[in-house]
């Protein structure tokens, strides 16, 4: 005759939980830049990474600084902040902006093609006339962002930033000549 098993009562339950729900966010905040990693490799921005060539401005702070016009290619933001900083037709292909903060930023006429900005706060942000082709932007925030005249064609956008970036979205590119509101697919 099997033994039979004790009941687990709710006590003995709940650290039980509550470490599987620790274990869960752990997995969480491991697996989604490993994913990001992944992607950006499998979308050809590896040279970027495994080539680092530009300015390292990592974790700095350059809330204000004006960059408007200089040649950032392949450079580091990562963790930077960046609050009122003026990138207007600087040249920022192929950057690392991961997990930054740009909020009312300007990146009027920028050249933002291939860049790595998850995670990244640009609320308020001004992308008018702006080339943001093939950026990874998963977990960024565009909250109040100016996009007119903006291309994101072949841009990973949330969902949610995407159609939110849609209701206001208008103009062509004047670099690209793209429909801003056809290249976030607005439909």
């Amino acid at each position: 005759m099997p033994t039979p098993t004790p009941a687990v009562r709710r006590s003995d339950a709940a650290p039980a939980l509550a470490r599987v729900q620790a274990l869960v966010r752990l997995l969480r905040s491991l697996v989604l830049p490993l994913a990001v990693a992944l992607l950006a490799f499998a979308v050809g921005l590896a040279p970027a990474w495994a080539e680092f060539q530009g300015v390292d401005y990592t974790l700095t702070n350059q809330n204000g600084q004006d960059f408007s016009g200089q040649n950032l290619a392949q450079t580091s933001f990562a963790g930077a902040q960046g609050r009122g900083a003026r990138f207007a037709g600087a040249d920022l292909h192929g950057a690392i902006l991961t997990q930054a903060a740009f909020p009312k930023a300007d990146f009027s006429g920028a050249d933002l093609s291939d860049v790595l900005m998850d995670k990244v706060d640009f609320s308020g942000a001004v992308f008018h006339n702006a080339v943001l082709r093939g950026v990874i932007a998963s977990g960024s925030s565009f909250s109040g962002a100016d996009v007119t005249g903006a291309d994101f064609s072949d841009a990973l956008i949330d969902r949610a930033d995407q159609r939110a970036l849609c209701r206001d979205a208008s103009g062509t590119n004047p670099t690209t000549g793209v429909d801003t509101r056809l290249s976030l697919d607005c439909g």
